[in-house]
């Protein structure tokens, strides 16, 4: 995680977001609007923090035991949509055997998220740019990371966490 989602995690807070309404004549994604839809729709109690800052975009929802963080860091070809759950801080019991489930649950058990560590925790993660990014790709990452992130942490955190 960089500085930058570090500092939207520590400071997502409830904003208005103001969106333009999909257009289309041109399909033009609604990017913010497409994100919110879809973490109403898998959010515990639909409730979701918002966070908004210049051209960036943070969200953090609850889905079952694991919270769910979503940024978009704007709307050009070049920026980010990423979206991350932590399932277990670092330090754990037995690290290699830890790395080696991870690798093995990254081949086969991700789709198109993963497993990594960042800041001391391992996380599931899902990164693209917003280059020909859909609605359809958007609800996908968002429930792919959710769910996997959920179905997992309890089994990590038994297994591997610190005693």
């Amino acid at each position: 995680m960089t500085t930058e989602q570090e500092t939207m995690q520590d400071n997502v807070a409830t904003d208005n977001i103001a969106t333009d309404d999909w257009s289309g004549d041109n399909d033009v994604v609604n990017y913010p609007q497409e994100i919110e839809t879809v973490i109403s729709s898998l959010a515990q109690d639909q409730k979701a923090m918002v966070g908004h800052n210049d051209d960036t975009y943070a969200w953090k929802f609850k889905y079952g035991s694991v919270e769910v963080f979503v940024q978009l860091t704007g709307e050009t070809e070049e920026d980010l949509f990423t979206v991350w759950s932590p399932v277990l801080k670092l330090p754990a019991t037995d690290e290699p055997g830890l790395m080696r489930h991870l690798l093995q649950m990254n081949w086969g058990a991700t789709f198109e998220s993963r497993f990594a560590i960042v800041d001391d925790q391992v996380v599931v993660l899902s990164s693209r740019t917003v280059a020909d990014l859909n609605p359809s790709e958007i609800s996908r990452s968002i429930t792919i990371v959710a769910t996997i992130a959920d179905d997992n942490d309890e089994d990590l955190q038994e297994k591997f966490g610190a005693s």
